[in-house]
Parts: C-alpha cells; structure tokens; sequence
C-alpha cells in the first residue's frame, strides 16, 4: 500500500526528547502503529516494540518490572497499552528512578479506562498526542486522477480507506470497521452497551451532523433516557468517532444557543453510515455542505492542536459563525461554503468586533486565488491554501 508521511511526526520526537512517556490516542486503524513503528526506525538508539494483543509479546510482561528493567537504556513501545493497565504503577516507579526522557512510547485507542489510569499515575510525567485520521494535508501526497476534495469528503481519512485501490473497496473496509468497532472494540475498551442500541444512536448523530446536538430529542426516537444518551454519546467521542463543537459565549445582548453541534468525526464513515455510494450521491445529499463543514474543521484543528480555545457561536435569532479559534493569541472566525461564488453576510462584522476576531476566513473545496470581502475584513480562500500558510 501507499505510505504517506505523517505530519505529525515532529510533535511527537520533541515530546520524547522532554517527557519521559508519550501516549498516542487515537481510534483503532488510524495508523498508530504504523507511525509509531517508523518513529522506533528513526531513533538513533535500541528500541523495543511489544503488541499487548499478540500473546507472545504479552506473556513477556508477565514480571514486568524485570523485562522493563532489563531494557532501560532503550525507547520500549508499549501498543494497545489498554489490555494491560496495571503497568501504570509500574511505569511511573521506572520513570522515577531516572526520569530520562523518551523511555516509553505508549498505543491506545482512547479508552476512557486508559486515560483515567495513566493521568492519576503519570501526572507530569506524560504527554498526550491524539492521532487523527490523514489531515488533507497529508492526504495532498497521494496519487489519484480524481479531485482531491472528492476521494476526501467520501471516502475520508482512514488509511485503509483513503488509500484503499477501489471505492468498492473502500466502502467494504469502512462497512467492516463500524462493525468491528461496535461489536469488538467498544467492549475491549470496557464499553459495556449493546452495539445495536449504539449503531442506532451513531446514525442518528449521523442524520444531525453538523447541527445541535438535542439529547432529549434522540432519546425520544431511541427509547432512551436523557442520561443514557449523553453517555452514549460521550463515549463515540472518547473514541473519536464524533465530535462535539461547543457554542462559545460572547458579550452581547442577544440570547446565545448554549447547546453544542455534533459531528461524526471521519467523513468517510459518514457517507458509510449513511449509505451514500459514491462522491455523486453525496454531491447531490442534502448534507454535503454540512459534510464539507466537518471536514473543514477537523483540517484546520488538525492544523493547529495546540488551540484550546475553539467552538462556534450562534444566536438564537439565528445569526452564526461556523468556527472560532484563538491561534496564537489571536481570535479567528471561520465560515465554510461550498461554492466559490458566496455570499457572506454584511452582519458579520458587527460580530467580529464584538468577538474580538482579528478576521474571518470563508473557506471553500476548491479556489484559484484567495479575494477579499466585507471591505477587506473576510477572505474567501480554498481550504488547501489556508492550511499551506505559515500564518492565518
């Protein structure tokens, strides 16, 4: 298969040159392992990788403490760290003992039971790197004939998918991970809820893509209490299958909606739970632009992981701005259309200054140049030139 260079790279040597452990989340089949592998290939010292789901790399932890001991000069990869969380304790008493950075590189694929362990044993000691599916700025390095934003916006950012030889094939894989995820993953991960009242909720979520998320709403549709649906919901979040975009509040007199938008996070398994066939259909969906809105805003957070501050701002009037993200200590507004002939709003600036916005982007698929709006306080530019630029 085709390999593609992941970006994040960088992010993830100068965490192991400072902390003395490095976890990488990330939902199963984002490429971890992968990543993580080259990164063990780049080091210019001995590395040690064990696959917790492999027996024979299992049973080698079975006195831990010795094997680790015997391998503490070297870089010891740890990967679905979530099958052996009683290593934690241990971890933090071999990390004490020199405090050496770069001693672990540690896999999971989000498990609530994985981040409560290591945050209440590795405090200080542990950095947090959350791998996402391909960025399209990674995806830019891949061959194929078709429009980029195309392949993206339908078969979406999974390796084994974007990467897949067919859009037959793609599909398959994308049928075959929901199952996967729902029916294994989820109780490996001390999930414990029926994947059929999950898939369920998932294509509901699925149908309010890119809209308020109403609990009380779908619990009604599911038979579900409130609580219960939270829950749920909380969890395909923790293993990134959706994202939750909370509303960002502001100095004005007008009544602000305080519920979040929900997305699901990867497009591709959108257009799989909704059974869209191919980029024509989604083309021709009602939710494309919505589809195009998800995918915009996992690019640019991708872009910049270290901006907190991000969520979206809307007035009950109906008044809206699609994103806002304070980067580098300057707060930016983002509207995503689907055409490049768009109209923006004259009401928005009225917005911007009252959100103490420096500017506001208005990014589209696909453009040949960049052109200003609203007297120069918005630009209209095409995704891919906007991630390419060193500075918003």
């Amino acid at each position: 298969m085709e390999m593609i260079d992941r970006k994040i790279k960088p992010s993830i040597n100068n965490s192991l040159s400072y902390f003395p452990v490095t976890a990488l989340l990330g939902p199963r089949q984002v490429g971890k392992t992968t990543l993580a592998k080259a990164i063990c290939k780049d080091q210019d010292r001995a590395t040690v990788y064990l696959d917790l789901e492999r027996p024979s790399d299992l049973a080698k932890l079975d006195d831990a403490e010795t094997y680790l001991s015997l391998h503490k000069d070297k870089l010891v990869c740890l990967d679905e760290i979530q099958r052996k969380p009683d290593l934690f304790p241990l971890l933090r008493s071999l990390v004490d003992e020199s405090r050496r950075p770069g001693q672990f590189l540690v896999l999971g694929s989000a498990s609530p039971e994985l981040l409560r362990q290591s945050s209440e044993t590795l405090a200080g000691r542990i950095s947090y790197i959350h791998v996402q599916p391909f960025s399209f700025d990674e995806m830019k390095a891949a061959r194929g004939a078709e429009p980029l934003f195309q392949r993206a916006l339908w078969r979406g950012g999974f390796p084994d998918s974007f990467l897949a030889p067919s859009d037959q094939l793609s599909a398959s894989w994308r049928d075959n991970f929901i199952t996967t995820f729902l029916e294994r993953d989820l109780a490996q991960m001390g999930i414990n809820v029926s994947s059929h009242e999950m898939r369920r909720l998932w294509l509901m979520c699925a149908h309010s893509h890119g809209q308020l998320a109403n609990y009380s709403k779908l619990g009604q549709s599911l038979d579900m209490t409130h609580p219960t649906v939270k829950k749920h919901i909380d969890h395909l979040c923790a293993t990134f299958m959706l994202r939750l975009l909370m509303p960002c509040e502001a100095n004005t007199k007008k009544r602000l909606v305080k519920a979040p938008k929900v997305y699901v996070q990867d497009a591709g398994i959108f257009c799989s739970l909704m059974e869209i066939g191919g980029f024509d259909d989604l083309y021709s969906h009602p939710a494309y632009g919505s589809v195009w809105e998800g995918f915009a805003i996992n690019s640019i957070l991708t872009k910049y992981p270290e901006a907190k501050q991000h969520g979206f701002f809307r007035t009950h009037s109906g008044d809206e701005i699609d994103l806002l993200m304070k980067i580098k200590g300057k707060m930016f507004a983002f509207e995503f259309k689907v055409g490049s002939a768009t109209k923006v709003s004259e009401k928005l600036i009225a917005y911007l200054d009252i959100l103490g916005c420096e500017k506001l982007y208005v990014i589209v698929p696909d453009l040949k140049e960049a052109y200003p709006v609203l007297k120069g306080r918005a630009t209209v530019i095409s995704l891919a030139d906007f991630l390419q630029a060193e500075t918003p």
